[in-house]
């Protein structure tokens, strides 16, 4: 597969590389590497996210497809809800990794819409499914069903990460560097984010990867990156800039700077993985995919504004429902290649910069190939 990830978030690049271990050790020496696999082992929590919904996998012989239900959590007082929904798909050979973005706002089928319906299924949002209670263990089974329902997947593993809280380790680096495609207020604060790439400390990264607000412009539309498209851009730019800073300031090479910074992945996310499998096993499993060569895919829907439901993301009859039954098909057949080729229109490109985007039909070719 072939094209720069581009509108996934930031824990989609972390979790493929479970819980951002061979992310993190990828080019540090042995002795170290060896060292933070350890380190996570002893510091990643485990959750129980996919209850009945985890597939089967031989722990004793990895192979792929493989697919990975992250969700980015949110937590505000007691509780925890799921803002942000993934699916990771890794090649039969685990060497190519896909990321398949769920909107926020795409009208699905819910199980339990929570005590305003009685708890019965409905249609509405997907961030729907992650408000039906303040208890996550109640959500989270709720999140997870509906992602079943809509595409038909058991998952091989899950995650749970905190964006807001992962970036909180920007001041293990200094700063990092997020691009904009045009400038805007933040919705915030009177904070004025200009056009172009830029260094921005905690205050202000924090500040950029909450905007979604902003971007429903013609250029947003033209790139792809409309309202919660746009924040996932952002986020998946920091990350990648913390971890590329943390490399680059020698914390894959002192295992003390190394600790601290697996310390900080530990508080942020959860795995869950069958009982045997450990996180070490992962790691030699996984350390073939290159992080800068995932490929982001787009579920076929688009903007349905003013409906019942509000503005919403809708996989509409006709093509749109084609595409998106045959993608759910290519995620369980690991087909997903020859999908790409055939639908080339949701195939994210590299779009912080509008000079960046890909030619369609080039990245059809290449994930051909």
């Amino acid at each position: 597969m072939a094209g720069k990830s581009g509108g996934a978030p930031w824990w989609a690049h972390v979790m493929t590389y479970a819980g951002g271990v061979t992310l993190v050790v990828a080019g540090a020496t042995a002795a170290v590497a060896q060292y933070a696999v350890h380190t996570a082992d002893n510091t990643i929590a485990e959750e129980d996210i996919l209850g009945d919904h985890q597939a089967e996998l031989d722990v004793d012989n990895i192979e792929g497809p493989l697919n990975i239900l992250v969700l980015g959590t949110d937590k505000q007082g007691g509780s925890t809800r799921s803002d942000t929904m993934i699916v990771v798909h890794i090649n039969g050979d685990l060497t190519e990794a896909t990321m398949v973005s769920l909107p926020r706002d795409l009208l699905v089928e819910i199980p339990d819409c929570g005590p305003g319906y009685s708890n019965n299924p409905c249609q509405n949002k997907l961030n729907h499914a992650a408000s039906i209670s303040d208890d996550w263990e109640v959500t989270r089974v709720n999140v997870v069903d509906t992602v079943h329902n809509l595409t038909g997947l058991d998952f091989h593993l899950g995650a749970t990460a905190d964006f807001n809280g992962f970036v909180e380790m920007v001041d293990l680096v200094g700063t990092v560097e997020i691009c904009t495609w045009k400038e805007f207020q933040s919705h915030h604060t009177e904070r004025v984010f200009e056009e172009g790439c830029h260094e921005y400390d905690k205050e202000a990264a924090l500040d950029l990867v909450r905007q979604r607000y902003q971007f429903y412009d013609e250029i947003d539309y033209d790139l792809g990156l409309y309202g919660d498209y746009a924040r996932q851009n952002f986020q998946q730019q920091a990350i990648k800039s913390l971890l590329k800073k943390a490399k680059e300031q020698g914390f894959l090479e002192d295992p003390t700077k190394l600790s601290e910074l697996l310390e900080g992945f530990g508080d942020k996310v959860t795995l869950h993985r069958p009982e045997d499998l450990s996180i070490a096993d992962l790691v030699v499993n996984l350390r073939d995919i290159d992080p800068e060569s995932m490929t982001t895919v787009r579920v076929p829907a688009s903007s349905e504004p003013e409906t019942e439901w509000g503005d919403i993301e809708l996989i509409h009859e006709g093509a749109e429902a084609e595409a998106a039954a045959s993608l759910w098909e290519a995620l369980q057949n690991d087909t997903m290649a020859a999908w790409m080729a055939a639908n080339p229109q949701w195939v994210k490109s590299d779009a912080a910069n509008p000079d960046a985007v890909a030619d369609p039909a080039e990245t059809a070719s290449t994930a051909a190939d």
